[in-house]
């Protein structure tokens, strides 16, 4: 009798919590736009915004933000560091 090696199960992906959005401030201009990095579930996948400071102030409200003090330091796939 032929005993079939069970195929290992390919990793499953950490579970992301899509509640969890972040903000990076990168600048508070002196014409009073804001700009800033916003990502929701993965810090290191972010989009450029920006906004009018008080717009700025009531979207981390309203989102209820996780601030970010650094950007995400990962190593692009050609090595070069992200911006």
């Amino acid at each position: 009798m032929k005993t079939e090696t069970p195929t290992p199960h390919p990793e499953q992906p950490a579970a992301v919590n899509l509640r969890a959005k972040y903000v990076r401030l990168i600048e508070r201009r002196p014409d009073g736009q804001v700009s800033f990095e916003f990502s929701i579930g993965w810090p290191e996948l972010a989009v450029e915004l920006m906004l009018p400071s008080d717009a700025f102030d009531e979207f981390c409200a309203r989102h209820e933000v996780i601030w970010r003090d650094e950007p995400f330091l990962a190593t692009t796939t050609n090595g070069d560091q992200p911006r």
